[in-house]
């Protein structure tokens, strides 16, 4: 990167940033400058290189801003700078950019250009790629645009996966997408894994606790494929426990504040002065099938197992806290996707615990044909209802409101509380159950009255009609213009594939290239 230290007039660097810097402040929030002006003090050589001129987004460990640079032969370039949080582990940190060193620049991964620390600050500067939030445009892409879009995401997971990188976190504001130009961009690898035969040195490390403030990446060693080796999935090899309830707390009160409270405590056996009290083999557990968790539940060790990623894109196997993940958790995020962008709903899951996710995919996918994938990797959930399985062509068609919602209720719902009134709970495979779901009562889906407002529900802006029967016509018609009447079969059939609950069996990212979907691409 050839960057010029000082302006074409001659004025320094720094003063020249001030001055334009001076021109922007009335455009910026107060608090975006106030975190630009943090920035320039935290890490100083930027104001030598950058002029910041905006935050342009902000997540849970870094925050990313617009920076502008002039370039030696005079241009001036505009750059993302993610600024990590300082909390970020050196290690952490450093696998994040050998992922984008050693991936980045080609097959829709962004590449890195360049990186600034000053103590335990750091910035890395990468291409700055204009984009669309998909929860913006969603309601006027054509069925072409999500193909494409589709296409280009999994050629970049195809990428990374040929160099043993979980990404763990797929979904939209991860995978820029500029629908001018139709450019693609695979963004922020913080969450990254390894697989068993990672070329990502870094990620050979076990990266488990390496950060000073919580993070969802937990678990063992080892997340390669379901051909991992048998002793690894034992529960006898996981090395955390449950910090033990008071002895006085009452049942029905403990109940409800473990679904409430979130994850109970942890502590590791390094820590233990003790031993601690452990169940009997031969004890039966005495609340199967009921409303409470009795004493052997409570006791029972704690499955620790990496649940990285963004509620609403889990896979099934992180749900459930499977021990063995690999790279098909992306392929099931790219599937979810993929299910937004055909039903035009986004987020299509949003659930408040993994077990209300777990009942949501149900109501999609079937109870039965949940139970059975859980089984396959070593799970058992009970559900108390059974849930039939969704035709996903009459599903997205519905809710795109090509079809009159069926007259018997069991239409799903794509968001929290809208499956229908479920007790699920999970069981390892000993059959002794070792977290409940409380029953919950979830509202059946009621479709908007007019389509104007269920376009607006998808994201997308238009002018308001005179009446129902006109809107639903015009609404088609522009639907029509935009290929959503004739999306072929094997559309349904990828996103049956990509949405496989079983982790062994479902498609890869290069199978899926091969998709009948994709040919002429």
């Amino acid at each position: 990167m050839e960057l010029s230290p000082v302006c074409t007039d001659g004025i320094s660097s720094n003063d020249c940033l001030k001055s334009d810097r001076g021109n922007r402040r009335s455009r910026i929030p107060r608090d975006v400058e106030m975190d630009i002006e943090s920035l320039y003090k935290s890490v100083p050589q930027l104001a030598k290189v950058f002029h910041i001129m905006d935050k342009i987004g902000e997540g849970t460990f870094s925050s990313v801003y617009l920076g502008e640079a002039q370039m030696r032969d005079g241009r001036r370039e505009m750059f993302a700078l993610k600024h990590l949080i300082p909390t970020s582990h050196p290690t952490r940190i450093a696998a994040e950019l050998q992922c984008l060193t050693v991936t980045g620049g080609r097959e829709n991964v962004m590449g890195v250009t360049y990186c600034f620390r000053k103590e335990d600050h750091v910035v890395i500067v990468m291409p700055y790629m204009e984009h669309q939030p998909i929860v913006e445009i969603i309601g006027s892409l054509s069925f072409e645009e999500v193909r494409l879009y589709i296409y280009h995401l999994l050629k970049a997971l195809r990428h990374i996966h040929q160099f043993g990188i979980i990404h763990r976190d797929i979904k939209p504001n991860n995978f820029l997408y500029n629908r001018s130009s139709r450019m693609y961009a695979l963004v922020d690898f913080g969450l990254a894994q390894g697989t068993a035969d990672t070329q990502i040195e870094l990620l050979k490390v076990d990266l488990t606790g390496l950060r000073k403030v919580p993070r969802p990446v937990f678990g063992e060693r080892n997340l390669n494929s379901c051909t991992q080796a048998p002793s690894t999935t034992k529960p006898a090899a996981v090395k955390t426990e449950l910090v033990k309830s008071s002895k006085t707390e009452d049942p029905a009160t403990r109940r409800v504040s473990v679904a409430s409270r979130g994850p109970l405590p942890v502590r590791t056996q390094s820590s233990i002065q003790k031993p601690q009290r452990t169940v009997q083999q031969g004890l039966t557990c005495s609340c199967h099938l009921t409303d409470r968790v009795c004493n052997i539940c409570m006791s029972r060790k704690q499955q620790v197992a990496p649940r990285a990623g963004t509620p609403g894109f889990r896979a099934p196997e992180v749900l459930t806290k499977c021990p063995n993940q690999g790279t098909a958790i992306d392929v099931w995020s790219a599937g979810v996707i993929l299910l937004s962008l055909l039903s035009g709903r986004y987020p299509f899951f949003k659930a408040s615990d993994d077990l209300i996710a777990l009942t949501q995919i149900m109501t999609i996918r079937g109870s039965r044909e949940t139970i059975q994938a859980a089984k396959a990797f070593g799970k058992a959930v009970v559900c108390s209802r059974e849930l039939p399985r969704q035709d996903l062509r009459v599903l997205c068609e519905t809710l795109r409101g090509r079809r009159p919602s069926p007259a018997d209720n069991v239409t799903p719902l794509p968001e929290a509380n809208k499956a229908a009134a479920t007790t699920c709970r999970l069981k390892i495979p000993d059959d002794t159950p070792t977290h409940h779901l409380p029953q919950r009562m979830l509202k059946q889906h009621k479709d908007v009255e007019t389509l104007p407002k269920q376009h607006e529900q998808s994201g997308s802006t238009g002018p308001a009609c005179p009446s129902k029967q006109s809107s639903q016509t015009d609404y088609k018609a522009e639907e029509d213009e935009r290929g959503w009447n004739r999306v072929p079969d094997e559309a349904y059939d990828l996103l049956d594939q990509l949405l496989d609950l079983n982790p062994c069996t479902r498609i890869t990212a290069a199978q899926a290239l091969q998709h009948p979907l994709f040919r002429g691409l």
